[in-house]
């Protein structure tokens, strides 16, 4: 039987299921021409028409990844500083279907940094990250719901805060569950919502 475009694109339908369930089973460091080909009940010398290379998988994995994070439902929120928490919340591991994607995403890190290019594109992912921080804590500065300073230096910090917080709520669950980090990132966005103090008003300890 000819193979015909719809065919075609339902393999590859197929293969990145595979891969994905590969991704979430074992991370990037599992992730492997055999180890998707056995998840897709296939050869590997079938899967070497989509990846010739195991860099090929490797990329096409953390674009997968990409579109997978991109298409997951939003919190709604208005403008403003809801709109940062909002975006902040999103990102943390507050769910288990949260927590697979994080395990992958903190997975593909060692991959993406022993690859020059891959490290770009890493670099790229996060750089839009802070872009659209960075246009919701204007908008929030706007409203007069944050104070004045550089947005791009608060969204790098803001996105320097929950990146961190995802690690250490994979390492340490039971230390920080769902409730205690929705805590802590409110305790941060309180502190950035607060003017700071000037310099001869700080209490200086005797």
């Amino acid at each position: 039987m000819p193979r015909t475009k719809g065919n075609h694109e339902a393999r590859r339908r197929d293969v990145s299921e595979a891969v994905w369930r590969v991704l979430a089973a074992h991370g990037f460091g599992g992730l492997t021409l055999r180890a998707v080909a056995a998840e897709l009940g296939a050869t590997t010398g079938l899967l070497t028409h989509y990846f010739p290379a195991k860099r090929d998988l490797v990329a096409y994995a953390l674009d997968l990844l990409e579109q997978r994070s991109a298409s997951r439902p939003r919190r709604a929120a208005g403008a403003g500083l809801s709109a940062v928490r909002a975006a902040m919340l999103d990102i943390l591991p507050l769910t288990a279907e949260a927590t697979d994607a994080n395990r992958i995403w903190v997975s593909s890190w060692d991959a993406a940094l022993a690859d020059p290019a891959l490290s770009g594109d890493h670099a790229r992912r996060y750089a839009q990250g802070r872009d659209r921080l960075r246009d919701l804590v204007a908008a929030a500065q706007q409203l007069g719901e944050l104070p004045a300073g550089d947005p791009a230096r608060i969204a790098a910090g803001a996105q320097a805060f929950v990146l961190g917080l995802v690690v250490q709520a994979l390492f340490a669950p039971t230390a920080f569950p769902p409730h205690r980090q929705v805590e802590l990132l409110d305790d941060y966005l309180a502190s950035l919502a607060s003017p700071p103090v000037p310099h001869g008003d700080r209490t200086v300890p005797s």
